[in-house]
This record gives C-alpha cells, sequence and structure tokens, in this order.
C-alpha cells in the first residue's frame, strides 16, 4: 500500500461506516416513532453525523428507506436464487412453502421497517410510491415464473392481478397486521393460510402432500 493510497482507503472505510451508521440510525429510530415525525437531524444525531454528512450519502430520508428495500429486494433474490422456477422434483405445496418462507426470512430481518412502511403507506405518497416499486419488481417476477410451468393452473385468466392480490395479502400478513393475523393471535397460523393461498391460487389446488392426499 503506498502512502497516498492509505489515506483514500481510510476515508471511504469511514465512509462506509458513516452511511451504514444513517442506515442503522433510520432502523432503530422507526421502532420509537412514526416515520412521519423521523427528521433528518435526528437521525444524524442517533448516526453521530452531522446534518451535512447525511445529506453527503442521501438525498432525503426517502432516500434512507429506498436504500433499505433495495437491500430486502436483494436479500429475496438471494433466497429465492433470483426468483428461479421449481427446482427438479419439487411440488408446488413444497414451492409455495419455500418461496412464502424466503419472504418471511426477509421480513423479519427488515422488521420493523417493513411494518413502519405498511402501516404509512396511506397517509405517505412517497412511501406509496416506493413500496409499490418494490412490490411490482417482485409480482413481474413471480408472473414470469407462473407462465413457465407447466403445472400451473391458476384460478384467474387475470395472473397480473392474481399475483398482486396474492403479494398485498402476503405483505400485509408478514408485516403482522392485525386485520389479517388477529390480535394476539401466533402470526406463524396466517403464514400457512398465506402458503395455501399460494398453493390453491396458482395451481389449482392439485398439488397435496402425501399426508392429505
Amino acid at each position: 500500500m503506498t502512502a497516498e493510497s492509505a489515506p483514500t482507503g481510510a476515508r471511504r472505510s469511514r465512509g462506509d461506516r458513516q452511511r451504514d451508521a444513517i442506515i442503522n440510525a433510520v432502523r432503530e429510530l422507526v421502532r420509537e416513532q412514526s416515520f412521519a415525525d423521523l427528521s433528518v437531524s435526528a437521525i444524524s444525531e442517533r448516526a453521530g453525523v452531522a446534518r451535512s454528512g447525511f445529506y453527503f450519502y442521501f438525498d432525503s430520508k426517502y432516500a434512507v428507506l429506498a436504500t433499505i428495500l433495495a437491500s430486502a429486494s436483494e436479500e429475496l433474490d438471494k433466497l429465492t436464487h433470483n426468483f428461479a422456477p421449481r427446482e427438479p422434483g419439487e411440488t408446488p405445496e413444497e414451492f409455495a412453502r419455500r418461496m412464502v418462507g424466503s419472504a418471511a426470512a426477509v421480513m423479519a430481518v427488515q422488521d420493523p421497517i417493513m411494518a413502519a412502511c405498511v402501516a404509512a403507506r396511506n397517509t405517505d405518497p412517497q412511501i406509496r410510491d416506493l413500496l409499490d416499486d418494490f412490490a411490482d419488481g417482485i409480482i413481474n417476477k413471480i408472473i414470469s415464473i407462473v407462465e413457465q410451468d407447466a403445472d400451473a393452473c391458476p384460478i384467474s385468466d387475470d395472473l397480473p392481478a392474481l399475483v398482486r392480490t396474492l403479494s398485498a395479502t402476503t405483505l400485509m400478513t408478514l408485516s403482522r397486521d392485525s386485520a389479517f393475523i388477529g390480535r394476539g393471535e401466533d402470526p406463524a397460523r396466517a403464514i400457512r393460510v398465506v402458503e395455501q393461498l399460494w398453493l390453491n391460487a396458482l395451481w389449482g389446488g392439485r398439488a397435496r402432500s402425501t399426508e392429505s392426499a
């Protein structure tokens, strides 16, 4: 390492740490207050950076949120192998369980960010747009999977609308919205129902496990 490159590397490393600190600050603060009440000053203070430092990395708090959602999308791609079709020998039931399980794993990592976004989508147009962009990317990939699956038997000819409805139900369930899981209920019960919704809606309920056959 040359004398000239060392300071550059140090600055880059320090910059990465500051950027990560801002992202982590947002993750922490949404546990304490709504996203609407979250200010750049509060984020900067929690992250330990100046306001000018915040704006060096992000244009607004929404830009931080967009980065977090992009990370969630990348993680979901990784867990689903870029939304690959069913593996050889994998039944539709197993596939539905695996895909919903992957989404649940990502939501668990991103909680409470995703829950905060879902709660704010009806009152904050910018958050609604970010969530819609996030959902659209996933929906398009799922549609492609179903279209390539010779065994698929969707319950509706309008596949985009069907997948969108299923995706919205999944998001609300995994974000633990009480309208979907109940008050004080075990979320696992609702998640099992979501798996069955995907299975029956896209494969016509033809796939059954050995136990239920």
